[in-house]
């Protein structure tokens, strides 16, 4: 069973089909889905802006915690029954998952199987970002979107690694909230211009953006001198003008990423590094914020939800 949208559209387009069984190839295991992670990839998927990547299951859905109830040959470290998370090209709003070994990973101790369901896409999409952008303790970070799963987890473990954060959201009382996870300051971004206040602040070392094209030109003006700008998200639009003269004069770097489509062995080494880095801080420091639960045959729902912009973390889905 797992829930796809009939055709390109709204959250209605989403239904539950029945499907075959995966079956776990050389090196995959097979998940019983406790809980699969809602993202903003999925709503663009369900629109028909991004499609998964060649061999990946047609149906959404990027994560999802459980049980393993079948290993293929030559899985090792991994038995029938343990509780994991895996991080997923697709397919993840479904009863059954098979993923490759690699991308696999255990619960943390101290979350519960479904609040794992919420951790593992967001944990190595910062991961994976910080490391390109060079972060470090002592500099300043700002995280946009801090609202949202991503950000939210970004702000735990921006602060978690001894950096100065920073965080837009949409209204104050969502601001205060970014603050409550460890920003130093909640921007409202309703009401309030983060270019000015970064620049008070003697300008950010890496900005995580997740609006795009909308951001461009002011995510610069806040950079400090060699700072790098991170785009992991095109919320804003994707098409804007680079002022190469600004660029240039502040040094800085604009890095583009993505993580579902990347090679197996990247995102394997993404995995990796997350288990070393982040698994420790869980769930002291860093744990995922859920917002709601829904079951999967109303995957609509939470889309719809995703879509009114007042979800504060992540949303689920449980088969």
């Amino acid at each position: 069973m797992f829930s796809t949208p009939l055709s390109p559209g709204g959250p209605e387009t989403l239904a539950l089909r029945e499907g075959a069984d995966p079956i776990a190839g050389d090196h995959e295991v097979v998940i019983r889905v406790a809980a699969a992670g809602v993202n903003r990839a999925d709503v663009l998927q369900r629109q028909g802006h991004y499609p998964p990547p060649p061999g990946a299951p047609a149906h959404p859905g990027l994560e999802v915690s459980g049980s393993v109830a079948a290993l293929g040959a030559g899985v090792a470290g991994i038995s029938e029954g343990d509780e994991v998370v895996a991080l997923l090209a697709g397919g993840g709003y479904a009863d059954l998952v098979a993923v490759h070994e690699s991308l696999v990973l255990p619960v943390p101790t101290g979350l519960s199987l479904v609040e794992a369901g919420g951790l593992m896409e967001a944990a190595c999409t910062v991961w994976s970002n910080l490391a390109a952008a060079d972060a470090t303790a002592g500099q300043t970070l700002l995280v946009h979107g801090g609202s949202g799963g991503v950000g939210s987890l970004a702000i735990q473990m921006g602060a978690a690694m001894g950096m100065r954060v920073f965080a837009t959201a949409g209204g104050r009382e969502r601001a205060g909230r970014c603050e409550e996870l460890g920003a130093e300051r909640g921007v409202d971004h309703r009401e309030e211009d983060f270019v000015e206040i970064l620049r008070a602040a003697g300008g950010a070392d890496v900005i995580l953006d997740v609006i795009g094209a909308a951001y461009l030109d002011r995510n610069l003006r806040a950079l400090r001198t060699g700072g790098a700008l991170v785009v992991i998200g095109m919320q804003g639009g994707a098409t804007a003008e680079l002022n190469l003269g600004r660029l240039l004069s502040s040094r800085a770097r604009v890095i583009g990423t993505t993580l579902r489509a990347r090679p197996l062995e990247e995102k394997a080494a993404i995995v990796a590094g997350v288990r070393r880095d982040v698994w420790p801080l869980v769930p002291d420091a860093v744990r995922p914020l859920i917002h709601a639960t829904y079951p999967l045959a109303e995957a609509g729902q939470a889309h719809r939800a995703l879509d009114g912009g007042d979800v504060f973390g992540k949303l689920l889905l449980i088969p």
